[in-house]
């Protein structure tokens, strides 16, 4: 009879993560990390609590909600653990303001062991029409301060990261006041199950990766 560890290591990474999906199986380093970290991009403060620029905030509180976890302030974050088939994600939510975001995303991949592989930053995108999802395994910074910090910090472009479309209904020159305005009232009345479907990507890249995850819920 072979062991479960034994027929593990004759699996390629995509089949291992399609079976790791359904069942918690226990594996070594050399063949999976079972960690994750989970960026939600922000600004610190009540003042920027409900702005479009906090999306990324709002999407690791409800996924932590769902999960049972909760938010306490430590080193250059606020940070939630929280697990999920058999995987531990560690959410943050930088307190170092959106500028300084590689800052807090380096001492955590540092303090958790966690490769960059296994890293999902979630960020407001005004490329994209309000609400729309899109995840992309690399790429460049798209003009955003937070990726452009995370990207110098990293000296890398690859890494995962989840765009949350915010649109781009200001005028010339209204950018910065647009991303740090509160949603209209039409955007609120869909917002929650936006954000609902933003924490299905979590979900999948820690479980089934990033290949399915981009295949299944890309504009959704």
């Amino acid at each position: 009879m072979y062991r479960i560890e034994n027929v593990l290591v004759l699996l390629n990474k995509s089949q291992f993560s399609a079976l790791a999906s359904q069942f918690y199986i226990p594996c070594s380093n050399y063949i999976c990390t079972m960690k994750y970290l989970i960026i939600g991009l922000g600004n610190p403060g009540l003042k920027y609590a409900e702005t479009r620029h906090n999306i990324g905030f709002k999407v690791v509180e409800a996924f932590a909600k769902e999960r049972e976890g909760t938010f306490a302030l430590n080193k250059q974050a606020e940070v939630a653990e929280v697990k999920f088939k058999g995987r531990t994600i560690i959410l943050i939510k930088p307190t170092t303001f959106m500028n300084l975001s590689g800052k807090a995303v380096n001492y955590w991949m540092q303090a958790e062991k966690i490769p960059r592989e296994n890293i999902l930053v979630i960020t407001d995108d005004l490329a994209l029409p309000f609400g729309k999802l899109r995840m992309k395994g690399n790429g460049s910074d798209g003009g955003h301060n937070g990726l452009k910090d995370i990207q110098a910090t990293l000296n890398s472009q690859e890494y995962t990261r989840l765009r949350f479309g915010v649109g781009s209904e200001f005028n010339k020159g209204q950018q910065v006041d647009y991303v740090l305005g509160e949603w209209s009232p039409e955007e609120k009345e869909t917002l929650t199950e936006r954000i609902k479907i933003a924490t299905e990507f979590i979900k999948g890249f820690t479980t089934i990766g990033l290949g399915m995850t981009m295949t299944n819920w890309n504009n959704k």
